[in-house]
């Protein structure tokens, strides 16, 4: 079976049925692309696989946190590209740290609420939602910066991802 030189499409006769080309009797002896290789043509490269650019990967990187960080360290495409890799890095520490942070200022919060009998309690309902809220604006400012192919590097867990990137 031949090959068109064009198009890369298997002919059975002098023609290529995708595109029409001619097919030498050359290539279809030979059963390849040795006419286009003569004329100076290079066979059609193997289809790539359709994936997403670097940019969108960095930015997926962040959507769940620990979840697509470790998703995006060992997908194939992704886990060779040192920009995919510092930021799957950085979102995993990131949000290690979050949880860590959540759990210490839940036991500190409830040590000092046992202590001064509750007054600690109302001070841990006014400042909890605006960490959260300041948790979930730099999350989607990290999302945003990474999309947009700049390097925000966080202050503790910024250097950790450059290192294991």
């Amino acid at each position: 079976m031949a090959f068109c030189v064009q198009c890369g499409a298997e002919a059975p006769g002098n023609f290529c049925p995708r595109c029409g080309a001619s097919i030498s009797a050359e290539s279809a002896a030979a059963g390849g692309y040795t006419a286009g290789a003569q004329a100076g043509y290079a066979p059609p490269p193997v289809a790539a696989t359709a994936g997403m650019s670097i940019n969108t990967a960095s930015a997926l990187c962040y959507l769940v946190g620990l979840v697509t960080g470790i998703i995006f360290l060992v997908l194939d495409p992704y886990n060779k590209n040192k920009t995919v890799r510092f930021h799957a890095f950085q979102s995993i520490f990131f949000h290690v740290g979050v949880i860590v942070a959540m759990i210490a200022l839940t036991i500190l919060g409830s040590f000092l609420s046992l202590l001064t009998h509750g007054l600690a309690g109302l001070l841990t309902l006014v400042l909890w939602p605006l960490l959260m809220l300041a948790i979930f604006v730099l999350w989607l400012y990290l999302m945003w910066a990474a999309y947009n192919n700049k390097m925000v590097v966080l202050p503790i867990v910024g250097p950790l991802a450059q290192k294991q990137a």
